[in-house]
């Protein structure tokens, strides 16, 4: 309904992008006369000075009439020219505050000159001013304003009310509120796209162009390559990721660009990007794909990094882990030799009990007893089956080693690691191996720092230790400390 009190309805030139907000059903929610009594009583009840005021028009239709616009400007802000959702329930609750009969109603409506006196007398006496095309701008600027922090519908209608009402103008018609809203969200998501693309050059630009665009190398695109994330612990996956992960950095994505707008409206980008296919992106617009781009590489970026970590901490453990159950394997395969070999003890003691009982010579009685040259001949069993007993699970886990050399000398160097104190000797462990790395050395400094279990240092000090590592069996020197606890 159009009118000198609010905007033209929906449809009538207002110039607002026809983008729905909300469902109607929604809008009516928020902004409708609600029917229940409960509600009406607490949004529409008459002061005694309103009443009074309403007793000063002639006749019961005319008091109604003006009872239901005061109510309607003083607690929702709305102008009875622009309503059309039904009033009978409004109408029946103010009719019995000021004891008219609500049919008196019709006769009321059927007057729209008398309408149209009264709400510029109560909008005189109130302080108001009916919406124009005008204040177009300032709708949509406080919808944009609400929309930079949030993208649920609510909170930005209800900031277009809040605005209109500080500035004492009377609610335009439901749609035209709606459409501002839309319009509004629109300019804070392009606000957004320019905040994340500021300062892009024309080389960056072209490169994210490139990430939904199919590559025959690749089979596929680049996105898709970069999105897909191997869960397989292997070192050639490590590699992967890590090839991927530099593939991201070398588009040079500001450290700062999460910061750049709010956190929700960020998550937002990342979200979409991650659940859209490239042939969806590709239906965006070149601003929007690119800021969506340039979201989900920043959200890659520390996904991808998550996933190498994990990956690599399970290669190792896992290395640890066969190490123990290689450990128990060959234990299990000894028992006959153990039940055997702790017997031929048993059979000791006991001939050291008897010389001992008897005074005689302990060794005639071992050798005629058991056998001295069978108990030689057990000494290198037991001394293998001690070792086995004692034996550090680092010893076996640097068999290994050989599959984790193949990925952690990038790593080193991919990564940035940190820590609580500056001086923290296990930052400087990761820097010596890093420079070893890039120097191809493969000898640890004598004064290199240990940052691990005291025992773990006194096995990497051993000859055993260093036998191993000659044979190119053990644990090279070249990043295993890092990784160690």
């Amino acid at each position: 309904m159009s009118g000198p009190w609010g905007l033209a309805p929906a449809g009538e030139g207002d110039g607002v992008p026809r983008h729905r907000l909300l469902p109607e059903a929604e809008l009516q929610r928020l902004l409708g006369i609600p029917a229940d009594r409960d509600a009406l009583a607490r949004r529409f009840t008459l002061t005694p000075s309103d009443q009074d005021l309403v007793l000063t028009r002639r006749g019961a239709a005319n008091r109604l009439g003006f009872a239901v616009q005061l109510a309607l400007f003083r607690h929702s802000g709305r102008a009875l020219a622009q309503l059309e959702e039904p009033l009978d329930a409004l109408v029946a609750w103010i009719a019995t505050q000021i004891h008219v009969p609500a049919h008196l109603f019709t006769d009321y409506a059927r007057r729209p000159q008398t309408m149209t006196d009264h709400a510029r007398q109560l909008a005189a006496m109130l302080g108001l001013r009916p919406s124009t095309n005008l204040d177009l701008p300032f709708m949509i600027e406080a919808a944009a304003q609400a929309a930079w922090t949030t993208n649920r519908p609510e909170p930005i209608v209800t900031a277009i009310v809040s605005a209109l009402r500080s500035q004492n103008i009377i609610l335009p018609a439901l749609p035209v509120i709606e459409r501002t809203g839309a319009a509004g969200r629109a300019r804070a998501r392009k606000r957004a796209v320019d905040a994340l693309l500021a300062g892009l050059t024309d080389e960056q630009l072209a490169e994210i162009d490139r990430l939904p665009v199919v590559d025959p190398d690749l089979g596929g695109t680049p996105l898709s390559w970069l999105k897909a994330m191997p869960s397989a612990p292997k070192a050639g996956h490590v590699r992967d990721l890590l090839d991927k992960l530099q593939t991201v950095r070398a588009i040079g994505i500001a450290s700062d660009i999460d910061t750049r707008i709010p956190e929700v409206r960020f998550r937002q980008f990342v979200r979409e990007g991650q659940a859209s296919p490239a042939y969806l992106l590709g239906r965006y617009t070149a601003q929007r794909r690119r800021a969506t781009l340039v979201a989900v590489l920043f959200d890659l970026e520390s996904r991808l990094i998550d996933a190498v970590l994990d990956m690599a901490d399970r290669l190792i453990g896992g290395a640890f882990t066969r190490g123990k159950h290689a450990k128990e394997k060959t234990y299990a395969a000894t028992t006959r030799d153990v039940g055997r070999l702790m017997r031929l003890f048993h059979d000791t003691i006991e001939a050291l009990g008897v010389a001992q009982d008897s005074d005689r010579d302990a060794f005639a009685v071992v050798d005629e007893s058991v056998g001295w040259a069978k108990l030689l001949r057990a000494r290198p069993e037991v001394a293998n089956l001690a070792d086995l007993a004692e034996e550090n699970p680092l010893v076996r886990a640097a068999d290994r080693y050989i599959s984790i050399r193949k990925f952690l000398p990038a790593l080193l160097e991919a990564l940035t690691f940190k820590a609580a104190r500056d001086n923290d000797p296990l930052l400087a462990a990761v820097a010596l191996l890093r420079d070893l790395n890039q120097a191809g050395k493969r000898d640890v400094p004598a004064d290199a720092p240990m940052p691990f279990r005291k025992e773990w240092t006194l096995v990497h000090k051993s000859a055993d230790w260093q036998s191993k590592r000659a044979a190119g069996k053990g644990l090279a020197p070249s990043g295993a400390e890092s990784r160690m606890p």
